[in-house]
């Protein structure tokens, strides 16, 4: 029950969603990036601050204070419709290459790479014991 009365998580779960970082918050409200990480961390917050968090985010107070992650997750499901085949497409993404080939490559570059600088290695050492 606590989880659902906390509302500081649910202000950084609001300013997440935002995609808003503590510091912009921080800044739009003239206060420390640690006084929003000690806000987000209490369960209990003041009316007028709650108030000045609320307008930055762009929701209300009430918003804030009834925020549930349940309800928002429903909402993106109940709503999310395609009218064309693109999102589908996107979701059903069949690559026109092989991807164990892409692999494959990768692990070769890697290994190259791992020898040239394992040759560079060398050479230092070699230049180091002959000085």
């Amino acid at each position: 029950m606590a989880e659902t009365l906390h509302i500081g998580r649910k202000i950084s779960k609001i300013r997440e969603l935002r995609g808003m970082k503590q510091d912009t918050l921080a800044f739009e409200l003239g206060i420390s990036q640690q006084t929003i990480s000690k806000i987000e961390q209490s369960a209990e917050v003041e009316d007028s601050t709650l108030n000045k968090i609320a307008v930055v985010l762009g929701v209300s107070p009430e918003a804030i204070k009834n925020f549930n992650d349940e309800a928002v997750l429903n909402i993106i499901s109940n709503t999310f419709t395609s009218q064309d085949t693109s999102t589908l497409n996107a979701i059903n993404f069949q690559p026109s290459f092989n991807p164990i080939d892409k692999i494959v490559e990768l692990y070769n570059d890697k290994i190259a790479l791992l020898e040239r600088l394992l040759k560079a290695e060398q050479e230092k050492v070699e230049i180091l014991k002959n000085k």
